[in-house]
């Protein structure tokens, strides 16, 4: 089997000088690259005692949606500020330049149910970080945290400490 690494785009200086952006759309784009992410993280998931897999906008549906179709579990969304439609609690976190809003339903997690994260890529950790708290604020218990790419040199696995977190591929740069 390829390494997911194979159907990974790497652009040079983009959105920036100095930075090499991982392009994950480039899996989804492979139907051979799908199914080896997909699998991986199926894969790290067996033999796991979890209820429901959570995932944020937009990349996380991408992968995590797919992945509790596969392992027979419900799918949690998180989004932006104000795109879903029933109550909902929010989190905010810390961006680049700035910080940003995600919301979960408030009904979406019961107390007790243990949960999975799974994300397209971790780079500081942040997103990762906001649902975490919403996840346990509504009662609920982070199994373990799934990530296609780990930008290992922003360090988000420091956000992280405490947490089951495993990744398909790492990149040692930012």
């Amino acid at each position: 089997m390829k390494d997911i690494k194979t159907f990974v785009k790497t652009i040079p200086d983009f959105p920036k000088p100095g930075i090499q952006f991982r392009d994950v759309t480039t899996i989804a784009e492979n139907p051979e690259g799908m199914r080896i992410a997909i699998d991986g993280i199926v894969d790290m998931l067996k033999n796991l005692d979890f209820d429901l897999v959570v995932g944020s906008e937009s990349r996380g549906f991408l992968f995590g949606a797919p992945v509790a179709y596969a392992m027979d579990k419900g799918f949690v969304m998180v989004r932006k500020k104000g795109k879903l439609p029933r109550e909902t609690i929010c989190e905010d976190y810390c961006l680049e330049y700035g910080t940003a809003t995600l919301e979960m339903h408030k009904d979406a997690i019961k107390t007790g149910q243990k949960v999975v994260i799974v994300d397209d890529l971790i780079a500081t950790g942040g997103t990762t970080e906001a649902i975490i708290k919403m996840v346990e604020r509504l009662g609920g218990e982070v199994v373990r945290v799934c990530f296609v790419i780990e930008l290992a040199g922003l360090n988000g696995r420091e956000k992280l400490k405490g947490y089951d977190v495993m990744s398909l591929a790492v990149y040692e740069g930012k």
